[in-house]
This record gives C-alpha cells, structure tokens and sequence, in this order.
C-alpha cells in the first residue's frame, strides 16, 4: 500500500512539474518578442579595405565610411530566423603612390540575406550571402594636404558582385541593438586587371546600431 501511495505522489509531483514547466514555457514565449516580426532602421560606420587573391604584395589602407538602411526580422522557429537587409554602404581605400596619396570611395546598395541566430537572450549571430550593386566611383589624388586631382569614373565591368557577411549582434533592449560585421566579395573587381583599375576584392568591418519597431 505504501508502495502505492509512493508511486501515486511521485506521479502528481512529476505531472505538476510537467504542467508548471509548460505554463512557464507559454509565458515566456507571451513575453518574449522573438515569433513577432520586427522591421528597422540600421546606421554605422564602415572601416573598408582591399585585399587581392592573386597578389600577396597588394596592400592598401584603410579608408572610413558609412552604412545606413533597412532591415526585416522574420522568425522561421526558435532560435533560427530570416534577416534581409538593404544598405547605402561606402566603400574603398587609400594607397600611396607615384603620384601622391590616392583615395578610392565606391557607392554600393548591399542587399545582405541573413540567417540570424539566438545563441542566448540578447546575444546573436548572423551569417549569409550578400549581393551588391555599385553606384558610382570616385578617384582622388592628394598632395600633402591639397587634392590634386579628382575624377568619377564609370566601371565598365559586371558591376554586381556576390559577397558573405559574418557578424554579432546585442540586443541592448528590446528596440535596440548593436551590432558587429565583416563582409567580403567573393570575386575581383575586375578580374582581368590594368594599371589603372587593379583587381581587388571589398573587405568592409562594421559597427552600427539596429533600431528595431
């Protein structure tokens, strides 16, 4: 009998248990605003380079600019959902030369398509493909501190390159977050190269802040 009045309460202990797990779990999801697709606003600051596949000795400065755009937050289950993006993203470089200091700025739409993953409450991580779409190009040559020389120039090749994005983010609150990336072009600007225009391929790091609604 004693057996049996033990079984029976260890039976109610673990089915409440169970039920008081399960409220718990409803609330929380109640609360939590992660199966609620979120628009935003995003704004940072790009720290761009180059870097070149087929020469190790090619190497260039850093050269600052800015990302500014929107983004849509969409859950797909828990912790995984979708985040495409499109960003106003300046890009280029600076190098000494012959001629004096030269500065490259490219204009870019960037159409990032983000896996974003919840690794714990506040803190996540992005990946994915990134297509971008060059505007217009800008060449500037310096001597000490006047500029010498100034052109726009119309980039005749594909001006459509395929890249990846890798980055963090940090929800500072629920409308807020931080966010850290790096993104790359996966092929050269201008795979045949010259003098004038090198291969190279866009490295951009970037730091920003999502203002999600």
């Amino acid at each position: 009998m004693k057996k049996i009045l033990f079984a029976a309460a260890m039976v109610l202990l673990i089915a409440g248990t169970a039920d008081a797990q399960r409220r718990g779990y409803r609330k929380q999801r109640a609360s939590d605003d992660f199966y609620q697709p979120r628009v935003g606003l995003t704004g940072g600051l790009n720290i761009a380079n180059t870097v070149s596949s087929r020469n190790s000795d090619f190497s260039t400065d850093t050269k600052l600019g800015a990302n500014v755009g929107l983004f849509i937050d969409i859950p797909i289950i828990y912790p995984l959902s979708f985040q495409p993006e499109v960003l106003y993203s300046q890009k280029g470089y600076r190098a000494n030369t012959v001629y004096g200091d030269f500065a490259q700025r490219a204009n870019f739409i960037d159409v990032p398509l983000l896996a974003k993953l919840r690794l714990t409450p506040g803190f996540n991580v992005v990946i994915g493909p990134q297509i971008s779409f060059l505007m217009n190009t800008r060449n500037t040559y310096y001597d000490g501190f006047n500029v010498t020389y100034q052109s726009r120039y119309s980039y005749n090749g594909d001006k459509t390159f395929l890249g990846g994005v890798a980055g963090i983010a940090f929800d500072l609150n629920r409308n807020v977050e931080l966010r850290g990336r790096y993104t790359i072009d996966f092929k050269e600007n201008n795979p045949n190269g010259s003098s004038g225009v090198p291969d190279y391929r866009n490295q951009v790091w970037q730091v920003g802040l999502g203002f999600k609604f």
